[in-house]
């Protein structure tokens, strides 16, 4: 049954200066939780990231929806989108320091048990997670969907702390099963316990309802798929709780 449920914006700033807003949803509790941070798609903090929260926090987690543009900018049309994921690309630091920060203030929070984090990512947001995993961030655990794999700074032995979970369509035209093969390489090399899952007759989106009209709208080859989206989404619930939910 699904928990009680809060919500909440929580302004916070970047090393560089920038405003963040964050959408936050956590039970109605009085014990600490696991935290999770969501990093949304590159249209930015919008009603799906927004839905995945709140449906984190009915499975017994807090969780911070993050804002990478600032000012919690979102737009339908990807133009714009690759516009702003791309002045996030200008300077090296800057995905990191942004989802650092994100992470920072989800672990600030009075609901959340810090010593448990973990973290999400679609597409464009799965790439900010893995770099944040990628960097040394105190997380147990990140899975991401239909992600962009490519590393900022490819993992090195011994820095990645999380188990990680890649979740990608086989019929995803954006990011190649080569790109999937490189990402399993690195992971090798640094010694990264992680696991991919490959859904048949899934395209770049497949998690996302609204993909099929986003992609229409925009001339982009986005798909939604029903069944992979259930069968992602019960991976990711299994990932964090056998890596965030302590034995009772």
């Amino acid at each position: 049954m699904a928990l009680k449920i809060k919500t909440r914006e929580i302004q916070y700033k970047a090393a560089d200066g920038t405003t963040l807003i964050g959408y936050f949803a956590t039970p109605e509790t009085d014990q600490v939780v696991p935290g999770v941070l969501v990093s949304p798609e590159w249209w930015g903090r919008n009603d799906y990231t927004e839905q995945r929260a709140r449906e984190l926090a009915e499975h017994g987690y807090a969780a911070l929806a993050l804002d990478m543009y600032g000012n919690k900018n979102v737009t339908t049309d990807a133009k714009q989108a690759y516009a702003w994921m791309m002045q996030t690309f200008e300077q090296s630091n800057t995905i990191v320091d942004r989802a650092t920060a994100a992470l920072n203030c989800l672990a600030s929070q009075a609901e959340v048990d810090a010593s448990q984090l973990g973290a999400i990512g679609f597409c464009y947001g799965g790439k900010v997670v893995l770099d944040l995993a990628r960097s040394g961030a105190q997380l147990k655990a990140v899975a991401t969907f239909h992600a962009n794999l490519s590393a900022q700074t490819p993992a090195q032995v011994g820095q990645v702390q999380a188990e990680i979970l890649v979740l990608h369509g086989a019929e995803d035209s954006m990011v190649s099963l080569d790109d999937v093969a490189k990402f399993k390489e690195e992971m090798f090399s640094a010694q990264v316990e992680h696991d991919v899952i490959v859904y048949e007759d899934a395209k770049h989106g497949f998690s996302n309802p609204l993909a099929d009209e986003r992609a229409q709208a925009n001339g982009v080859d986005l798909g939604y798929n029903a069944e992979a989206e259930k069968k992602s989404l019960a991976a990711m619930y299994d990932l964090l709780d056998r890596n965030l939910k302590t034995a009772e």
